[in-house]
C-alpha cells in the first residue's frame, strides 16, 4: 500500500466513477463494473476486513503512537482504497442521478422502456447460473417473482411514500449491489418506488447547500438532508449486515438464492410497464418504435457488459474466479 502513488489513486477514483455511474441505472450493477475493472475481490476483502476495534485508537489520537497505530490499522484494512473508490462512486452518483432524474421526468416512456430492457437482459444474464430442478428452488422463484410483482404494483400506484424508515430500508438493501454483480442498487430503488425521488435529492442538496452558504434559508436544506441521511445510514449498516447475509446465502444456498434474485428482477418488470401504460394514451407506430428502440438499447448495453465477464463464475467464497466450476447448493 505504501507504494501507491497519486496516479494509482486517481485510477482507483476513476474506477469508482464507473461503478457509481453504473449503479444509478437499474439493471447495470456496480459490482459488474468492479469485475471488469479487476477490483471486485479487493473490494470484498476490504469490506469484510473492516474491524470496529480500530475505534479503540480514538482516545489516543492526541499521541503520536496513537495516530500511528490508527494509520497502520486503516492501511492494513485497505481503508484508503475504499475512500478513493467511494469518492469516485459519490461523484458519479451526484452527476448521473440528476441526469437520470431529468430523463425519467421529461421522457418517462423511452426511459422506462430502457429500464425494461436493462432489467430483462440482466435477468437473462443471471439465468445461466440458475437451475430450477427442486421444490425449494421453485418456491424461491415463486416467492421472488410474487414479491417483486406485488411490491412494484403497490409502489407504482403510491405517490409521496418516502418515509425515512422506508428510505433507510431501501439503502440497506440497495448497498447489496456492491457485493453482488448483476443486481443494481438503482434496481432496488426502482422496485421500491424510490428511484425517481432519490435521483432528485443529490442535485437538490447541492443547490440548497450553495444557497445556504450565500446567505439563504437553511430549512429546505434540512428537509432534503433528512431522507439522504436516512438512506446513507441504512446503506452503511446494510454494508456490514445484509451483505454478509447474502454472502452466506450464496455460499450455502447458491442456486436457491440466485433463483430468488432472478425471479425478483422478472417480477419487477411490472414497474416500467405500469409507467408506460400510464403515459401512453395511444400506441401509434411512432410510439411503438420509441418503446422498442429504447428497450433494445438497454438489452444491448447489458449484453455488451456481459461479454467482458462471461468467463467469470462465482466461486465458493462469493469472489468471482475465472473458472467453470458448477454452482451447486
Amino acid at each position: 500500500m505504501g507504494g501507491t502513488g497519486p496516479r494509482e489513486w486517481f485510477v482507483i477514483y476513476l474506477k469508482g466513477v464507473c461503478m457509481g455511474a453504473a449503479d444509478t441505472v437499474p439493471g447495470v450493477s456496480g459490482g459488474t463494473i468492479a469485475l471488469i475493472a479487476g477490483i471486485y475481490e479487493r473490494l470484498i476483502d476490504a469490506i469484510a476486513g473492516i474491524d470496529p476495534r480500530v475505534l479503540e485508537h480514538v482516545p489516543y489520537l492526541h499521541t503520536s503512537d496513537g495516530r500511528a497505530s490508527l494509520y497502520d490499522d486503516l492501511v492494513e484494512m485497505d481503508v484508503p482504497f475504499l475512500i478513493a473508490l467511494g469518492m469516485g462512486i459519490v461523484t458519479a452518483v451526484v452527476v448521473m442521478s440528476g441526469i437520470m432524474h431529468e430523463a425519467i421526468k421529461g421522457h418517462p416512456v423511452p426511459t422506462s422502456s430502457f429500464f425494461f430492457g436493462l432489467i430483462a437482459a440482466a435477468a437473462v444474464v443471471l439465468y445461466r447460473y440458475v437451475s430450477i430442478d427442486s421444490v425449494p428452488r421453485a418456491a424461491a422463484a415463486l416467492v421472488g417473482f410474487a414479491l417483486a410483482f406485488l411490491l412494484t404494483g403497490f409502489t407504482s400506484g403510491s405517490s409521496g411514500t418516502h418515509s425515512p424508515l422506508l428510505l433507510f430500508g431501501s439503502g440497506a438493501i440497495a448497498i447489496c449491489a456492491m457485493v453482488l454483480p448483476g443486481i443494481s442498487g438503482a434496481f432496488i430503488l426502482y422496485m421500491f418506488g424510490q428511484y425517481e425521488y432519490m435521483s432528485a435529492l443529490p442535485g437538490q442538496f447541492i443547490s440548497q447547500l450553495l444557497a445556504v452558504v450565500t446567505g439563504g434559508d437553511s430549512s429546505a436544506l434540512v428537509a432534503t438532508a433528512i431522507p439522504i441521511v436516512a438512506f446513507v445510514i441504512g446503506a452503511f449498516l446494510g454494508l456490514f449486515t445484509i451483505t454478509h447475509i447474502i454472502r452466506y446465502a450464496l455460499s450455502n444456498y447458491r442456486q436457491a438464492t440466485l433463483t430468488f434474485l432472478v425471479s425478483l428482477m422478472l417480477g419487477s418488470l411490472r414497474a416500467p410497464v405500469i409507467t408506460i401504460n400510464s403515459e401512453v394514451s395511444e400506441l401509434t407506430p411512432g410510439v411503438i418504435g420509441i418503446i422498442v428502440a429504447a428497450g433494445v438499447i438497454g438489452v444491448t448495453l447489458v449484453f455488451f457488459l456481459d461479454r467482458f465477464t462471461e468467463d467469470i463464475e462465482f466461486g465458493a467464497d462469493q469472489q468471482p474466479s475465472r473458472t467453470e466450476s458448477p454452482m451447486n447448493d
